[in-house]
C-alpha cells in the first residue's frame, strides 16, 4: 500500500514586496507543507529580498517548524554577478538547493553536495534521471509538459534514493527568455525596466483574440493564464508513488489551497477550490490532451 506524499511549496514566481514575502512566509510557517523552497528563481533584478535575507528567512523557518527548508536558485542566467549570487547559495553550508540549471548542478557535483531539481531542468527520460542521480541528485521535479504517462515510465525506472515531486497546483511556468515580456508591454528596454513586474503580483494576462485568458507576462518568464489543479488526480498520484506535491505560491489563499490538500491526503473532503483558483484550471498537459479538464 502506498504512503501519503508530503506537500511542498514551491518558490515565489512573482515580483512581490519585501513586506509582502515576508508576511506570506510568516503564513507559510503555518501551513501544512512538508517541505519550502525559498529564492528568486526567475530574474535576478528582483531585488526585494537580498541573498543573505532568503538564507535568514530559511534559517528563520528551520528554527520555527519541523519542515525541511531548500534554497532555489535562477533558472535564467546571463551575468557574472548572476553567478556570483549562484555559487553563494550553492556554498550556504546547511540548506539544500534546488537547482533550477544545469550550472548549479555543476557547480553542487563538483562540490559533492546533494541537490534537487526544479521544473526547468529537462528530464525527459529515465536515463537523464541515473545520470544526474550519478552527480548527486535526491529528488527532481517532473517536468510540466510531461504527464502521468511519462511518468508512470519514469517511475519504474527512477533509481534508489531519488524523490519524484510534481508541480500539482499555480499558474504553471512555461517558458523563459533573454527578453522581458513585461518591459516590453510598456515600450520599456529590459535595461530600463523600471521594475513594472511588481505592478503584477500574478504576471499581466494575456487573452486571445476571443478574449479568452491564454498566458500571463511574468518578466522574462510566461505562465498559464488557467492553474494546474491536480487535487482530483490524487489517487492516482498516489498509485504512481509520487513522493510530492508542489503548491505554486499565489498572491490570495495560498494557506486555502495548502490546507484542502492536506485534507485530501488525510482522507476528510477537502473544501472546493475552484472559488480560489483566479481563472479556473488547465489540466491539459497532465492528461495528455489539449484544452481545458
Amino acid at each position: 500500500m502506498s504512503t501519503n506524499p508530503k506537500l511542498s511549496l514551491g518558490p515565489i514566481l512573482f515580483y512581490w514586496s519585501r513586506d509582502e514575502i515576508y508576511q506570506f512566509y510568516e503564513q507559510a510557517a503555518e501551513m501544512p507543507v512538508d517541505i519550502i523552497y525559498l529564492g528568486e528563481t526567475v530574474c535576478s533584478k528582483r531585488r526585494s529580498l537580498k541573498t543573505q535575507e532568503w538564507i535568514d528567512i530559511a534559517t528563520k523557518l528551520s528554527e520555527q517548524s519541523d519542515k525541511q527548508i531548500v534554497l532555489s536558485t535562477l533558472a535564467l542566467l546571463e551575468a557574472e554577478s548572476e553567478l556570483k549570487t549562484l555559487r553563494k547559495i550553492c556554498e550556504n553550508g546547511r540548506f539544500t538547493v534546488e537547482a533550477n540549471d544545469i550550472g548549479a548542478v555543476q557547480i553542487l557535483h563538483q562540490r559533492h553536495l546533494p541537490f534537487t531539481t526544479g521544473p526547468s531542468i529537462n528530464i525527459y527520460n529515465a536515463e537523464t534521471l541515473k545520470h544526474l542521480a550519478a552527480k548527486g541528485l535526491t529528488r527532481w521535479v517532473m517536468p510540466l509538459e510531461l504527464g502521468r504517462e511519462t511518468l508512470q515510465q519514469m517511475q519504474l525506472q527512477r533509481p534508489v534514493g531519488v524523490e519524484t515531486e510534481i508541480f500539482c497546483h499555480g499558474r504553471m511556468p512555461l517558458t523563459l527568455s533573454a527578453r522581458c515580456f513585461t518591459a516590453r508591454s510598456h515600450n520599456l528596454p529590459k535595461d530600463d525596466c523600471q521594475y513594472k513586474c511588481i505592478e503584477y503580483p500574478e504576471g499581466r494576462l494575456l487573452s486571445t483574440q476571443d478574449g479568452e485568458s491564454l498566458l500571463a507576462l511574468n518578466g522574462i518568464q510566461t505562465v498559464s493564464a488557467k492553474s494546474c489543479n491536480l487535487l482530483p488526480e490524487l489517487a492516482e498520484l498516489k498509485r504512481l508513488e509520487v513522493d510530492i506535491l508542489r503548491i505554486s505560491p499565489q498572491y490570495r489563499h495560498t494557506e486555502k489551497i495548502a490546507t484542502a490538500y492536506s485534507q485530501a491526503l488525510a482522507g476528510d473532503q477537502p473544501e472546493d477550490l475552484q472559488k480560489y483558483i483566479p481563472l479556473g484550471s488547465c489540466d491539459g498537459y497532465w492528461h495528455g490532451k489539449s484544452g481545458n479538464l
